[in-house]
């Protein structure tokens, strides 16, 4: 039983500590935020912060990695050898976890944003499809590595502007979008 209450309590304190950073990201770059000011909001001594985290880095390295290790579990169910098109549902089910976290997206994809973090997206975007898929329709390495960049690079974008346009375009309307980009260019839309 005191285990189980340490853990919610544990739990509790990240969760304050990791909204109360999220606010401050909101309004400043990460150099400008302090230890101090996150623990004043989170109602929490400073103790208690870094006996969770290094600094404010580590916390946004260690929110960052949450992100991508969610995201690459959501991927785990399908496997990209043996399909030539990405399923729709695929695309969805990521913009429903970035839907479901938008605040946190929104701060790390655009406004005071880690360009490693982006990068890192981009990677997961297409890195075990876009590249095999590529090269079967005969392009070689090369060839495909620039292809996917250019769609993974504006997958990210369509992103970036569905969460500043608040949401407000479907999850399958957008998944379709991407898509219809990536396979079909303009000419999807004609």
């Amino acid at each position: 039983m005191e285990g189980r209450k340490l853990d919610r309590r544990v739990k509790y304190t990240k969760m304050v500590i990791k909204d109360s950073f999220v606010k401050f990201l909101k309004q400043k770059p990460i150099s400008k935020i302090s230890v101090k000011e996150i623990c004043d909001d989170a109602d929490i001594n400073r103790a208690t912060f870094y006996s969770h985290y290094l600094d404010q880095y580590d916390l946004l390295q260690r929110i960052e990695n949450e992100i991508i290790d969610d995201i690459n579990e959501y991927l785990k169910g399908y496997d990209f050898k043996d399909n030539k098109l990405i399923p729709v549902e695929m695309i969805e089910k990521i913009l429903v976890y970035i839907e479901d976290n938008a605040e946190v997206f929104d701060l790390l994809l655009n406004l005071n944003g880690d360009m490693k973090f982006q990068q890192e997206v981009i990677k997961i975007i297409g890195r075990q499809h876009f590249i095999s898929m590529l090269e079967n329709d005969s392009l070689n390495k090369e060839d495909a590595e620039y292809i996917f960049r250019f769609l993974a690079s504006g997958s990210v974008g369509v992103i970036q502007m569905w969460l500043k346009d608040g949401l407000k375009k479907p999850v399958r309307v957008v998944a379709e979008l991407i898509l219809k980009t990536a396979f079909n260019g303009r000419a999807g839309f004609m």
